[in-house]
């Protein structure tokens, strides 16, 4: 995991950004929503990287209505196509706490979010804001198999 933003965001080639309730309803809707915006990019509904990309959506939203949540307050999405078939994934909420527990152990009730992300994401990484914290991560949107097969 990279504390900071590493990555240099060039020329996005398409972007979203949508504010949703830190609700259960809204993490949801932030995995839909996901899936309708790559259709609209080129990348269908039932695809590998249309799927890969509403998982760790559906992760990090899950952990920023479940721990970054501040009554009262919205978390955001951004969705940022870059170059190279690439998917930069944000979710900020509004509570400032960084540290994010990644769990190993296999009888632990939770915590085993950030591991999916993980093993989804080229990279992934927490930026601190004004308000409260972003939990990003790129996603690769070629196919994984192709990618293999390629020399």
């Amino acid at each position: 995991m990279n504390s900071e933003i590493t990555t240099q965001i060039s020329a996005p080639l398409g972007e979203l950004t949508l504010r949703l309730s830190s609700t259960p309803r809204g993490a949801r809707l932030a995995r839909r929503l996901t899936a309708q915006q790559l259709d609209a990019w080129g990348h269908p509904h039932d695809g590998e990287a249309s799927d890969t990309a509403q998982h760790v959506v559906a992760e990090l939203a899950a952990n920023a209505v479940t721990h970054g949540r501040v009554p009262g307050r919205d978390f955001e999405l951004r969705l940022v196509l870059l170059p190279e078939d690439v998917l930069r994934i944000e979710v900020s909420d509004t509570r400032g706490d960084r540290r994010l527990r990644i769990v190993t152990e296999a009888d632990a009730e939770g915590g085993r979010g950030l591991i999916l992300v993980t093993v989804l994401s080229r990279t992934w990484g927490v930026a601190e804001r004004e308000v409260g914290k972003t939990v990003w991560a790129e996603v690769s949107l070629r196919s994984r198999r192709r990618d293999r097969a390629a020399p």
